[in-house]
């Protein structure tokens, strides 16, 4: 039976183990209290686990009659399918690839599912927020077990690209175009080519083709790798 949208709102709380026995995850699974519009079908899981979109979810049961307020500011809910039984061997939930992704490509959502195994792989991502937005090492596919060493942070200057090098202290800021000499992700140290001087620069990355040089420079070093840079 099918909910009809209602007109007051009843203040809901996500559940805190989201399950999903049939292939279709709908608001009583999601809400305590749901009420009347229960059985109101959100999205269909076609695999062990589907990641929804929290804000989308939020629109969705006000339509019903629903007040979400989201508490704690999550911005992803995951539907897990409910487990009433393994195959031998098969008692460790790993995080997957749902899709194939080129080298480079920024990792979404919508491209993680858990899926089970016999056992996991080292470095085995532990949750999706650690891996979402990075970028994959290397072509990946579709069922792969999401490994740490197989992403990394993407890339934000490339090399020969040109880069904005800023350097400020002491209320003066001076700002100088170079040119990349390797790729470098936010943080990353790299040298680049000053275009006018034609010296040799070591700066730091802070954004798409900007770096910093100078006080900021080994403030960020410091912060990223305090130990090295006590031993100098």
């Amino acid at each position: 039976m099918i909910a009809t949208p209602a007109v007051a709102g009843t203040p809901v709380t996500l559940n805190a183990h989201i399950v999903d026995a049939t292939g279709r995850v709908t608001l009583g699974e999601l809400f305590d209290d749901a009420g009347p519009a229960r059985d109101v079908v959100v999205a269909a899981r076609s695999g062990p686990s589907v990641v929804l979109d929290a804000t989308a979810v939020q629109a969705f049961a006000r339509r019903y009659g629903l007040d979400w307020d989201n508490p704690t500011g999550i911005s992803r809910i995951i539907v897990r399918a409910e487990v009433t039984g393994l195959a031998a061997g098969q008692n460790r939930e790993i995080l997957t690839y749902a899709h194939s992704l080129a080298a480079g490509e920024i990792v979404q959502g919508s491209d993680l599912i858990w899926a089970k195994a016999a056992a996991a792989p080292v470095d085995a991502a532990s949750n999706v927020d650690g891996v979402i937005g990075m970028a994959a090492r290397r072509p990946l596919r579709e069922g792969d077990p999401v490994l740490v060493r197989d992403i990394t942070a993407p890339l934000v200057i490339k090399s020969g690209e040109t880069v904005d090098v800023t350097y400020a202290a002491e209320g003066m800021t001076i700002t100088l175009q170079a040119k990349a000499l390797a790729n470098a992700a936010v943080g990353d140290t790299l040298n680049v080519l000053n275009t006018a001087s034609k010296k040799l620069i070591e700066v730091v990355a802070t954004g798409p083709d900007q770096a910093v040089v100078g006080p900021e420079a080994l403030r960020l070093k410091a912060e990223r790798n305090p130990a090295q840079i006590a031993l100098r």
